[in-house]
């Protein structure tokens, strides 16, 4: 790795857009309670350094293989994901 940190930044589905019109529909943000366990799951892995409603940033050390596999995982989230771009 290069030391700099790594990304997942969330392309969401009409409706779960972090700036849309519903308030309560904010991306990783959102008051759903199954977008709050997602947001729990994602908070546990240590390598995350820090989510914001539509990227999830990662400590440059975590390995390729873990970042592909949250994107894997985010992007299985279908009602909630249109895609997961890898910075």
């Amino acid at each position: 790795m290069n030391g700099a940190a790594r990304s997942l930044t969330i392309v969401f589905q009409p409706g779960w857009e972090p700036n849309g019109a519903v308030a309560a529909r904010r991306g990783l943000f959102a008051v759903n309670p199954k977008v709050k366990t997602l947001l729990k799951v994602l908070v546990s892995y240590p390598e995350v350094r820090y989510v914001l409603p539509d990227r999830v940033s990662l400590d440059a050390e975590a390995s390729t293989t873990l970042v592909e596999a949250i994107a894997r995982f985010l992007d299985r989230q279908s009602w909630l994901v249109r895609r997961v771009d890898i910075a």
